[in-house]
């Protein structure tokens, strides 16, 4: 039973580390646009950032002594273990999604370039944030099998504090940017959390 249950936990943090490398891939092998010329900026998102890129730091940080810390069960950690690699890896999926919907108006740090286009379509007519709820995704995915739980809640609070901290910024820029055009967006679909 100890040696199933390892090799389900070893299988199941590999498939997750590698929807972290496919994350992070996303950002890093995009093909770069042109460079284009900032009409304005938010510079306090870089706190948002910060906090957010502290809380991945936070999950990672902390592993349980073991993945299953409950009475064994086989049937309760393969579903455990597909529940995080399936959210994992659509969490991947809807980051790649909403980089490429934005394409070349996608960027790490809250600003508006000249002809800027409010983007409403694809995974922004979910959600008006998709690469954060993707990036929650994988923090809950990570938490859920390799992390001690209080590290889970306590990364979860900090990501979701340094996403208010962006959302607000950049949805400013955004109303300032679009008007009633962005208003009514706004009203048709959530800023992070689907349905809510």
């Amino acid at each position: 039973m100890k040696l199933q249950t390892d090799l389900i936990g070893f299988v199941t943090l590999i498939l997750l580390s590698l929807a972290w490398v496919a994350f992070g891939l996303t950002f890093l092998l995009r093909k770069k646009p042109p460079e284009a010329e900032e009409v304005r900026r938010a510079p306090n998102s870089v706190l948002g950032i910060a906090l957010q890129s502290g809380s991945f730091a936070l999950i990672w940080s902390f592993a349980r002594p073991t993945w299953w810390p409950f009475q064994p069960s086989i049937a309760g950690e393969v579903a455990l273990s597909a529940l995080a690699i399936i959210l994992a890896y659509a969490s991947c999926l809807f980051c790649l999604s909403a980089v490429r919907t934005l394409g070349k108006q996608w960027t790490y740090a809250a600003r508006v370039i000249k002809g800027h286009e409010l983007i409403t379509q694809g995974p922004y007519a979910i959600v008006r944030n998709p690469i954060y709820l993707g990036m929650f995704g994988l923090i809950l995915a990570t938490g859920l099998i390799f992390s001690r739980w209080w590290a889970l809640v306590a990364a979860l609070a900090i990501f979701l504090i340094g996403n208010r901290i962006r959302i607000r910024a950049e949805e400013q820029l955004l109303r300032e940017a679009f008007g009633v055009q962005f208003d009514e967006y706004a009203k048709r679909v959530p800023a992070f959390f689907p349905l809510f």
